[in-house]
């Protein structure tokens, strides 16, 4: 069809680090001082020898380009085919082997690198420490990482954007690190354009450190949030994941929350004149029938004449793989797919504006229930592998996804 031309892409700031994941004893935490479970930022010297003593004793699993915002972008490019845009540092010197190669290498060709800010010293480490218990403990090696200056933020990205992509993370730095005040930058630019903002919350330590701070920064300058069921409580201080999320919609416009075993929820408002009523079997919960709209699609609360609170659960996909080997870069593959789905909605408007599906101003292309499962359907590809970033696009259609009787269940 001949139409209007449409351009669109997703921003992120992130903190450029590579991940190591490693299987060791839970004495090795004791000898580092490593709160068990807890991410903890230790010095370079710390991570040298942290790292010399895992590659010696062989107990390195894989080293990965990370970055909770770095891996959402980099499987958002996979899932879309399509651009997407980091601001953050990279070593201005590679050599093949360090940290910054390693990202390079394992960042898709869709994301935009071009506007890394050059840095005189090395990127960002994140150790993930997985004792035998299957906890994760997390240190952190800062590097140049967070000397992202906000004269390195250009205003031009954020044109046509569908959603800007922050973690919780880049607020919780050094005394003097820049990247704060970048991060703050990045969200007025997208802000002044009515590009949505997007926050997903790291670990529920660095919520739990200040969490009046967060609920006033997310009421301030968030559309959407992204956590799991720990960070939610920490959030909102329910530790029932339906409860946390309908607590988090007085922050927000719109939550997904993963929640292990339970599935993934999506919560967000809708007007009460184009709400509607899911035709899967109503589920109880501490919100009883809490499903019954789940087949509206979301809205900004300010949109909305009649505010109505809509959710929608998905149990995990085929019950999970069989074999988990680690769950690192689960939310971040669930978000990645709620942005695709922005994406598509900002895309067919430009497309198609005259279409029925913009009557109102919706946030997603598709259903909330849609979206669930799409987002189920992702995270269940990153568990199912070693990496916390997809290999691969996920295939056109798949039979699995077109049973509707398996998703009824």
């Amino acid at each position: 069809m001949e139409g209007p031309t449409a351009r669109t892409h997703v921003v992120g700031v992130d903190q450029t680090l590579v991940d190591i994941d490693a299987r060791v004893p839970a004495e090795l935490l004791a000898r580092y001082d490593l709160p068990k479970g807890a991410s903890t930022v230790i010095s370079n010297d710390h991570a040298l020898a942290l790292y010399d003593e895992l590659l010696a004793d062989k107990l390195i699993s894989y080293e990965f380009a990370g970055g909770t915002v770095g891996n959402t972008l980099h499987n958002y490019s996979l899932l879309a085919d399509d651009a997407s845009i980091l601001l953050g540092v990279m070593s201005e010197s590679i050599r093949i082997g360090t940290s910054g190669y390693r990202y390079l290498s394992n960042t898709s060709s869709r994301v935009n690198l071009d506007h890394l800010q050059p840095v005189d010293g090395p990127i960002g480490r994140c150790f993930a420490l997985v004792t035998p218990d299957g906890e994760r403990t997390f240190a952190i090696s800062e590097g140049k990482m967070n000397g992202l200056r906000p004269d390195s933020v250009p205003e031009a990205v954020f044109d046509d954007a569908s959603a800007l992509v922050i973690s919780a993370y880049l607020m919780r730095c050094q005394p003097g690190d820049p990247m704060p005040e970048a991060t703050a930058r990045a969200v007025a630019l997208a802000r002044a354009r009515g590009v949505p903002v997007v926050l997903t919350l790291g670990t529920r330590f660095v919520i739990a450190e200040r969490p009046d701070f967060w609920r006033d920064f997310i009421r301030e300058h968030v559309d959407v949030v992204a956590m799991n069921e720990e960070e939610g409580e920490a959030l909102t201080g329910t530790a029932d994941p339906l409860l946390a999320c309908d607590r988090a919609l007085e922050l927000t416009d719109l939550v997904l929350c993963t929640a292990g075993a339970t599935g993934l929820f999506l919560a967000g408002h809708t007007d009460d004149e184009v709400k509607r009523e899911t035709r899967y079997p109503l589920l109880p919960g501490s919100i009883p029938e809490f499903n019954r709209y789940e087949f509206s699609r979301p809205m900004r609360r300010a949109t909305c004449a009649t505010p109505v609170k809509v959710f929608a659960h998905i149990a995990p996909y085929h019950g999970g793989p069989e074999r988990i080997t680690s769950t690192n870069g689960a939310g971040d593959a669930a978000l990645s797919a709620l942005l695709h789905d922005m994406a598509a909605n900002r895309y067919h408007q430009a497309r198609v504006p005259n279409s029925s599906k913009h009557v109102r101003a919706f946030m997603t292309y598709s259903s909330m229930s849609q979206v669930c499962r799409y987002a189920n359907r992702v995270s269940y590809q990153v568990l199912a592998q070693a990496a916390p970033r997809l290999t691969r696009g996920l295939p056109e259609r798949e039979e699995g996804l077109d049973d509707e009787a398996y998703w009824a269940r």
